[in-house]
Protein backbone atom coordinates (compact mmCIF):
# COMPACT_ATOMS: atom_id res chain seq x y z
CA UNK A 1 0.00 0.00 0.00
CA UNK A 2 1.62 3.43 -0.96
CA UNK A 3 2.76 5.41 1.79
CA UNK A 4 1.98 9.60 1.56
CA UNK A 5 3.74 12.17 3.87
CA UNK A 6 2.06 14.75 5.42
CA UNK A 7 2.82 17.96 7.25
CA UNK A 8 1.04 19.73 9.52
CA UNK A 9 0.46 23.39 9.46
CA UNK A 10 -0.28 23.91 13.10
CA UNK A 11 2.22 22.18 14.54
CA UNK A 12 4.60 21.39 11.95
CA UNK A 13 4.93 17.77 12.48
CA UNK A 14 5.59 15.43 9.65
CA UNK A 15 4.05 12.30 9.32
CA UNK A 16 3.08 9.24 7.16
CA UNK A 17 -0.24 7.90 6.13
CA UNK A 18 -0.36 4.53 4.18
CA UNK A 19 -3.47 4.30 2.09
CA UNK A 20 -4.93 2.86 -1.17
CA UNK A 21 -3.65 5.20 -4.16
CA UNK A 22 -7.86 5.80 -4.35
CA UNK A 23 -7.75 7.56 -1.25
CA UNK A 24 -4.68 9.58 -1.91
CA UNK A 25 -6.17 12.96 -2.18
CA UNK A 26 -8.01 12.56 1.15
CA UNK A 27 -7.12 15.07 3.71
CA UNK A 28 -5.22 13.36 6.71
CA UNK A 29 -5.29 14.40 10.60
CA UNK A 30 -1.97 15.05 12.03
CA UNK A 31 -0.86 12.43 15.22
CA UNK A 32 -1.65 15.27 17.66
CA UNK A 33 -5.08 15.77 15.99
CA UNK A 34 -5.02 19.41 13.90
CA UNK A 35 -6.68 19.01 10.94
CA UNK A 36 -4.49 21.62 8.52
CA UNK A 37 -2.00 19.33 6.75
CA UNK A 38 -0.88 19.36 3.53
CA UNK A 39 -0.05 16.49 1.38
CA UNK A 40 3.91 16.84 0.36
CA UNK A 41 5.68 16.00 -2.82
CA UNK A 42 7.67 12.72 -2.48
CA UNK A 43 10.11 11.74 -4.83
CA UNK A 44 9.74 8.07 -6.93
CA UNK A 45 12.49 6.45 -7.55
CA UNK A 46 12.18 4.84 -11.47
CA UNK A 47 14.41 1.77 -12.22
CA UNK A 48 14.77 -0.46 -14.81
CA UNK A 49 13.71 -4.23 -14.60
CA UNK A 50 16.90 -5.90 -16.35
CA UNK A 51 16.92 -7.17 -20.29
CA UNK A 52 13.73 -6.71 -21.65
CA UNK A 53 12.32 -4.18 -19.59
CA UNK A 54 10.52 -1.11 -20.27
CA UNK A 55 14.14 0.64 -19.57
CA UNK A 56 15.75 -1.35 -22.19
CA UNK A 57 17.50 -3.56 -20.39
CA UNK A 58 20.73 -3.16 -17.64
CA UNK A 59 22.57 0.23 -16.63
CA UNK A 60 25.35 1.09 -19.02
CA UNK A 61 28.71 0.01 -17.44
CA UNK A 62 30.90 2.36 -16.37
CA UNK A 63 31.93 4.95 -13.17
CA UNK A 64 30.72 7.95 -11.99
CA UNK A 65 27.32 9.75 -12.06
CA UNK A 66 27.28 9.45 -15.98
CA UNK A 67 28.71 6.78 -16.87
CA UNK A 68 32.34 7.90 -16.62
CA UNK A 69 31.82 10.47 -19.45
CA UNK A 70 32.00 13.44 -17.46
CA UNK A 71 35.69 12.27 -16.04
CA UNK A 72 33.97 12.38 -12.16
Amino acid sequence: MPRYEFRCRACGDTFEVNRPMAAAGEPATCPQGHADTVKLLSAVAVTGRGAGGPFGGAAPAGGGCCGGACGC
